[in-house]
């Protein structure tokens, strides 16, 4: 059973993370012991102590725990996504094709099999969706649920996989950070975006960019995700990738770009469907696509930059 490869610079980033939590919660509580208001604040935090202590058992063991872990994730945001968005009673048996595809295109990622991965979401359910939904007979709304059920699968099965195939990546391409650090980094970057888009739009937003979509997403919101993220990934990317420092600076802000857009887009989804969050599964935080949104653009991204420009030899 293959280890994860754990070097010095990715626990010293783990160590730090946990340092930097405990501030924030120990913050929180004396601001509580002062009078403040921080319920809301501390029911966030705790659900986001689960979130990192669950990634650091899963990722500590071995790549079979790791791609496990990421697949009980796509079940619940495929189960989310299809909860969230209503679809027909005839749908029902096609709904059974698209969960089955999940443990499918999983072992296809833990094999090593990264060309299957690349095509059977995108290629090969793409025909057998409308193809199942088709004898079935209900034409009525087809088009709608064929494109409601494809969109689930990119998002939560595809997109969400993208996550574990960074444990292909030889270690070699990354000495100081292996593959764990790769994805260490696009997740921190990421987080970390949202936090600071958060941070500044509150603090100076005044010009929204999509006020039909997302009021709340200013430029003055943006500008600070795109300063902030570019600076985090010039402070990380001698820790936890091969990048130069004028790599990681392009980089760190192509992610908040991309960050945003992946918030916005849920955001539409949610607003079409008019609803607050995609779920209720972590207090305080919505549900899965609620946390997941930006890494859904951000995470494969930047594996095809690393596998691109790195010649990462995984195409067979």
């Amino acid at each position: 059973m293959e280890n994860i490869y754990l070097t010095g610079d990715v626990k010293l980033c783990i160590i730090i993370l946990y340092a930097v939590l405990s501030v924030i919660t120990l913050s929180a509580y004396i601001l509580g012991f002062l009078k403040k208001d921080t319920t809301n604040f501390k029911t966030r935090m705790k659900s986001f102590w689960i979130i990192v202590i669950l990634f650091t058992l899963a990722f500590g063991f071995n790549k079979l725990s790791a791609v496990f872990f990421i697949m009980l994730i796509s079940y619940l945001a495929l189960k989310e996504f299809f909860s969230m968005i209503p679809t027909r009673r005839s749908d029902r048996r096609v709904l059974l094709w698209a969960y089955l595809s999940i443990p499918i295109q999983f072992y296809f990622i833990y094999i090593g099999w990264i060309t299957m991965f690349y095509l059977f979401i995108p290629m090969y359910l793409f025909i057998l969706i409308p193809l199942r939904m088709v004898i079935i007979g209900d034409t009525e709304g087809f088009l709608k649920s064929c494109g409601t059920i494809h969109w689930g699968l990119m998002t939560c099965v595809y997109a969400i996989g993208y996550f574990a195939v960074y444990f292909s990546i030889p270690n070699e391409i990354n000495p100081s950070g292996g593959a764990l650090g790769l994805l260490l980094y696009i997740l921190i970057i990421t987080i970390s975006n949202d936090f600071m888009q958060y941070v500044c739009g509150k603090m100076c937003g005044k010009h929204k960019i999509t006020p039909n979509v997302s009021p709340n997403k200013t430029w003055e919101g943006l500008m600070g995700g795109v300063i902030s993220s570019a600076l985090l990934s010039c402070a990380l990317s001698q820790l936890l990738t091969p990048l130069s420092y004028l790599e990681a600076l392009i980089i760190g802000a192509v992610i908040s770009v991309l960050g945003f857009f992946g918030d916005i887009t849920m955001s539409a989804i949610k607003r079409d469907m008019g609803v607050k969050d995609t779920g209720s599964l972590l207090p305080g935080h919505g549900g899965i696509l609620d946390r997941l949104d930006s890494m859904i653009f951000t995470v494969p991204m930047f594996f095809h930059y690393i596998a691109y420009f790195y010649k990462i030899g995984i195409l067979y």
